[in-house]
Formats: structure tokens, C-alpha cells, sequence
């Protein structure tokens, strides 16, 4: 067997074309879909929660068509990080990378702390803690092995989620036309009560934050671009397939649920990923007649937290391993094993991780809360560097003489798309406790956006620590960027 090609940054390119496209696919897959959705359509009603989760999926296929133009051109695992360093400032791309890193570093403890909840299902005389623990050793072991591992691991388990999906969108169009169960109540839920549109805009903006949650973990396929065995060809497919993906899993299956279920089941109200049986996904299956549907959907969300697990572990060390190989991260993180792995960044990654888990099972569950909210509002930080990139990215290429003609992948609606993502993403970060503020609560004020000013901390202090540096002149197009 041939030995991956390595890449520029010394990561080997082991990532295939199906690898590829699963990772793109599954990470906009997981309990926000599986168990959340049924929360969004009973706050706002089969038709506002359809508006909201096809605008959120609007702004993130304009912003997977931003990194899709960068990753493809400029394939390093550093992804955003490094192209804010390069086209905005390395201050910009310093606060960038530390907040990606934690952001899937706290994702990881949060997945391992769902994991031991999920199989407390079927062991309920078992500690959760244990689960977590042999969770946290099989991910990093598969991970350490190499980057086409991960891949392999990642390919079947959104497989698990996606065949999931599939079946479920079947069993649902069956029962919406009578083929499967008792009756159909055709269009009657979306004239129930106040349906299809509960609670006005606001309620839909308050599902934008959900929708918002729901997706992260899709640009994942930009940090996958570093190994990827052929990102020229391999990234433009995967990402003109996300719209597809988005139109076809979240849209259909949210237009499933409010067809089938009144936004006024109190079983919508569940969002806890523990509660397997209000599940919109288990409702529906038990009333098309699947024997065994709790246990059914256990297994399911189960293999979306471990992929989710397993993506975080995968992100967060090679985007530290990036900012060590750039100066932005002690050196140590930039050593790879001899498959190419970073390890060190690696064992980092997953023992911050235990340490959130850790948090939670001793009892300091505000304090795992606090961490929580940080991590998610990181995801839309993210987003947002994403889309800034993209507009100095592309106005850089111009500037440099270059060719749009020859981008291995050009984004279609540049400039609108990338500034109508950075709009919507303010409208999602400003809303995202908006009750709070208005009921003037500040200790929920403060835990909803406390991500905001460690984000400005991390870029005031790298320049305050450098701003006497000169900074390195980097031509893109030609150098190594890493």
C-alpha cells in the first residue's frame, strides 16, 4: 500500500474523496437534529422553525462556499486561522485559532458527558463515568493511528446518521400520504392553535440560535482540506453537495415533524439529548409501527455524539498543531508521530476534554455550563472569521494579478454572500439570549455572551504581546503558508 503524499505543513494526505464528502456530511448531522427539532417547532411552529432552519442553512451554504474557495486553493490545516493571519492580521488569526481550538476541546467533555448519559439507557447500574472514559481512549486511539483512520471512523459513522435520515424521511412522506400507520392528519397541524407561525419573528430568531448550533461542525471539511488527498478536486464536491444535504435532511425532516406532530405535543418540549423517547425521530417511528424505536434512535444519537467526539478531536489538534507551526502555540504542539499525527496537540486536546467531564460529574455543573455557552458561541465566532476571510481572501487574489478563471473553486455570489453570512451571523450572536436582556438578567447576560469578550481578550493581548514585532510578509500564492 502506497504511503500518503505529504502536505505542505508535513501532515500526510490521507483523506479520500468519500472521506471527504462524509465529513462534510456529517458534521452538520447530530442530536441538533435528532433531538432539538422537535424543541424548535413547539416554540415556533412547524412553519417558523422551516423559515428559520432554511435561512441558517442559506447563510451556512454561503459560508461553506467561502472556505470552500480558500480551502481549495490554499489547503493547510490551520484553515481560517491561517488565512486570517495572512489576509487580515495575525492578531485577528491569533483570537481565531484559540477560539476554534476550545471550541471543540469543550465539545468533546460536553460529548463525552452525553455519551454517558446515552448508555445509561441500556446499563443503567453502570457509572457514566466509565463510558466516558473508554469513549475518550477509543476516539483517541483512532484518531492517533492517522488522519485516513479518523476518516474511516468518521465515514461510518455518518453513514449510521445519514441511512438514519433517509429512513426516516421515507417513513415519514408514507405516513403523511397514509400509507403507513393508522391516519394522516394531511395539513391539520398547520392550523392547530396558532400554527404555522408561533410567537411572531421573535420566536424565529430565537430558533436561528438552534439552527445555528445545529450546523457547526460543517466547516470541518476546511480543516480536513490539509490531508485531503486531492483538496482541488475533492473540496468542490463536497461542498456543492452541502445544499443538497441541507434541503434534503434538515428541511425535509423538520416539514416531517410538523406534518405529523402539533407543535402543541408537549413531547416537543424535550431538548435533552437524554430524553431518547421524545425524540421527534423516535415519535414518528413509533407510529409507523418500527418495533423497538427508542432503543433504535439510542444507537443512532449515540453514533452522533461519537462522531461528534471524534470530529473535536480531529479539528482542535490539527488546528493547534497549525498555530504551533505559525508561533502562535508553544512548539511542542507541532510535532507529529511518524503516521503524521500531531500528538502532542492531540493528548492536549483530549485531556482538557476530561477535564470538562471531569467538571460536570463532580458537581460544578454552573461552572460546565459557563464553559458550554463559551463553546458555542466560539462555533459563531468561527463562522464569522470565516466570512471575513473570504471578502480580504478574494480582494488579495485580485490585487495579486491573478486569474478568477483559475480558482479550483470559484464561490458564486461573491461579494453578497460572504457579507449577507457576517449580517445574519451579528442578527444570531446578538439574539442568542435576547429574553435576558430584556428582562435585564445579567447573570444570564453575562453567561450567553461571556465568549464575546474572551474572543477580544485573546486579540487585544496577542497584540499587545507582538504589537513591537514586525510581522512577517507573506505572499500566499507562492509561500509556504504554515
Amino acid at each position: 500500500m502506497t504511503e500518503p503524499a505529504p502536505s505542505q505543513d508535513g501532515l500526510k494526505r490521507g483523506l479520500k474523496a468519500r472521506h471527504m464528502q462524509m465529513i462534510a456530511i456529517g458534521g452538520s448531522i447530530g442530536t441538533g437534529l435528532f433531538v432539538a427539532s422537535g424543541g424548535t417547532i413547539a416554540q415556533a411552529g412547524p412553519g417558523g422553525s422551516l423559515v428559520a432552519y432554511a435561512l441558517i442553512g442559506m447563510m451556512v451554504l454561503l459560508l461553506m462556499q467561502s472556505l470552500g474557495e480558500m480551502s481549495a486553493r490554499l489547503p493547510v490545516a490551520g484553515s481560517f486561522q491561517t488565512y486570517a493571519s495572512v489576509f487580515v492580521n495575525r492578531h485577528f488569526g491569533f483570537a481565531i485559532g484559540w477560539n476554534y481550538w476550545f471550541n471543540w476541546a469543550i465539545t468533546v467533555a460536553a460529548e463525552l458527558v452525553a455519551a454517558g448519559i446515552i448508555m445509561s439507557y441500556w446499563f443503567p447500574d453502570t457509572p457514566g463515568w466509565i463510558w466516558a472514559g473508554l469513549f475518550l481512549i477509543l476516539l483517541t486511539g483512532l484518531n492517533a493511528l492517522s488522519a485516513k483512520a479518523f476518516g474511516e471512523g468518521e465515514y461510518w459513522l455518518a453513514a449510521i446518521k445519514v441511512i438514519t435520515v433517509v429512513v426516516f424521511l421515507i417513513c415519514g412522506v408514507a405516513m403523511i400520504f397514509g400509507i403507513l400507520g393508522d391516519s394522516t392528519p394531511g395539513f391539520s397541524n398547520w392550523s392547530d392553535g396558532e400554527a404555522p407561525f408561533v410567537g411572531g419573528w421573535l420566536s424565529i430568531v430565537s430558533v436561528f440560535m438552534i439552527a445555528g448550533f445545529s450546523f457547526q461542525g460543517t466547516e470541518l471539511i476546511g480543516v480536513a482540506a490539509g490531508e485531503a488527498e486531492n483538496p482541488k478536486r475533492d473540496i468542490p464536491k463536497a461542498i456543492k453537495a452541502i445544499f443538497w444535504r441541507i434541503m434534503l435532511f434538515y428541511i425535509g425532516a423538520i416539514f416531517v415533524i410538523g406534518m405529523l406532530i402539533p407543535y402543541l405535543d408537549p413531547s416537543l418540549l424535550s431538548s435533552e439529548a437524554s430524553d431518547i423517547t421524545t425524540s421527534p425521530f423516535t415519535l414518528v417511528f413509533e407510529r409507523a409501527g418500527v418495533a423497538f424505536a427508542a432503543a433504535l434512535m439510542n444507537a443512532v444519537i449515540l453514533s452522533a455524539i461519537l462522531s461528534a467526539g471524534n470530529s473535536g478531536l480531529y479539528a482542535s489538534s490539527r488546528m493547534l498543531y497549525s498555530m504551533a507551526l505559525d508561533g502562535k502555540a508553544p512548539k511542542i504542539f507541532a510535532r507529529l508521530n511518524k503516521r503524521g499525527v500531531p500528538m502532542p496537540a492531540m493528548l492536549l486536546t483530549a485531556s482538557v476534554g476530561l477535564f470538562g467531564f471531569l467538571t460536570a460529574v463532580v458537581g460544578q455543573g454552573s461552572a460546565y455550563t459557563w464553559l458550554l455557552n463559551v463553546s458555542g458561541l466560539s462555533g459563531f465566532i468561527a463562522w464569522i472569521g470565516i466570512a471575513v476571510c473570504h471578502y480580504k481572501f478574494r480582494k488579495a487574489y485580485i490585487a495579486s494579478g491573478q486569474d478568477l478563471a483559475n480558482l479550483p473553486y470559484k464561490a458564486p455570489l461573491f461579494p453578497l454572500g460572504p457579507v449577507l453570512a457576517f449580517v445574519i451571523l451579528i442578527v444570531v450572536i446578538a439574539g442568542q439570549n435576547y429574553q435576558a436582556v430584556l428582562d435585564g438578567n445579567l447573570l444570564q447576560m453575562a453567561s450567553s455572551y461571556v465568549g464575546l469578550p474572551i474572543f477580544l481578550l485573546l486579540w487585544l493581548g496577542h497584540w499587545l504581546a507582538t504589537r513591537k514585532q514586525p510581522a512577517e510578509v507573506i505572499d500566499p500564492w507562492t509561500a509556504k503558508l504554515n
